[in-house]
């Protein structure tokens, strides 16, 4: 049967064949969520209060960090009430809204990502011109286009996806209302919402993952002709934490927008979902952070202690 009405709620299914992962999920994901409440608004502040780090690589890693701050609360909350509990429902304009949203803020951290990829080019392979080609108002412009070109992205894709006619029994089979699982909802005709996901997700995923390789392609070519190993070890510590990060991210994203419709694909997909929603925002803090010294000797300042000190 189909509802070409919208529907009253949908059911978010999640894992709950499996009462006792459920369990397990609700107390990872409920730390997961919480380090990165706390860990990236204090990344945020520290490069807002820190002169040190008023660099454009902190402008954007600030960007990133208030990003995923926001990617994160739009469906871990609703995600941990389900995992809680028996009550799975979510209402139809609270799926419409996390579908905007997280479709806004996934595209916009994919450009984010791809501009940091860029800042990362210009400091190793243009570093006497870092200053002057990357400017606080070149940054700026940058962070804006990000933000609009998400935007833009989750107007497009946002209503077709909620205009389709949705099965009476209105089974979510994912933890959060995402394109994929709300297409595989419809008992209608997904032609066209198929076609859409996959030439956007051209657009937003492998377009911005091909500039990605082509900045980290020139930076090999630059750091092949360097003789010093210690300019080799300064290259490989300005790229390594947004390589990793961008390794991460892209890896589940298409594992989610790309994946074939089989069901084992599809049951892989409801991991990579999660790992993309909670599991990317958290280790990116961690990535950005535990072997960054600038932003552990921002912390120390910021908590009065001794600034000279050497770090361990």
């Amino acid at each position: 049967m189909v509802n070409h009405s919208s529907p009253a709620d949908f059911l978010l299914l999640g894992f709950s064949e499996h009462p006792g992962l459920e369990r397990i999920l609700f107390v990872l994901v409920l730390a997961s969520y919480l380090m990165t409440l706390v860990g990236n608004t204090l990344i945020i502040l520290l490069s807002v209060l820190e002169p040190r780090l008023h660099s454009p690589m902190y402008f954007f890693l600030s960007n990133l960090s208030f990003l995923d701050l926001c990617f994160t609360t739009s469906c871990v909350p609703q995600m941990l009430v389900n995992l809680w509990g028996p009550n799975k429902t979510i209402s139809f304009l609270g799926c419409s809204v996390q579908l905007f949203i997280f479709l806004f803020l996934g595209t916009t951290e994919c450009v984010l990502l791809t501009v940091m990829a860029f800042d990362r080019y210009v400091a190793v392979c243009q570093p006497l011109h870092y200053t002057t080609v990357i400017h606080p108002r070149l940054c700026r412009q940058l962070v804006a286009m990000a933000w609009v070109i998400g935007l833009v992205e989750s107007v497009v894709q946002t209503p077709p996806t909620l205009r389709l006619p949705f099965c009476s029994h209105q089974q979510v089979d994912d933890f959060v209302c995402e394109v994929p699982a709300l297409i595989q909802l419809s008992c209608g005709d997904t032609s066209y919402n198929e076609i859409q996901m996959a030439v956007t997700s051209v657009f937003t995923l492998v377009v911005p993952l091909s500039l990605i390789l082509i900045s980290y392609g020139a930076i090999a070519r630059a750091v092949l002709r360097i003789n010093s190993a210690t300019a080799w070890r300064k290259a490989l510590g300005t790229c390594s934490s947004h390589l990793t990060v961008v390794t991460l991210f892209y890896s589940s994203a298409m594992a989610v927008y790309l994946q074939s419709k089989n069901p084992y694909a599809q049951k892989r997909g409801k991991f990579f979902g999660l790992f993309y929603a909670v599991g990317t925002p958290s280790l990116n803090l961690l990535i950005y952070t535990l072997r960054n010294k600038e932003i552990k000797r921002a912390f120390r300042r910021l908590l009065g202690k001794d600034v000279d000190s050497r770090e361990s």
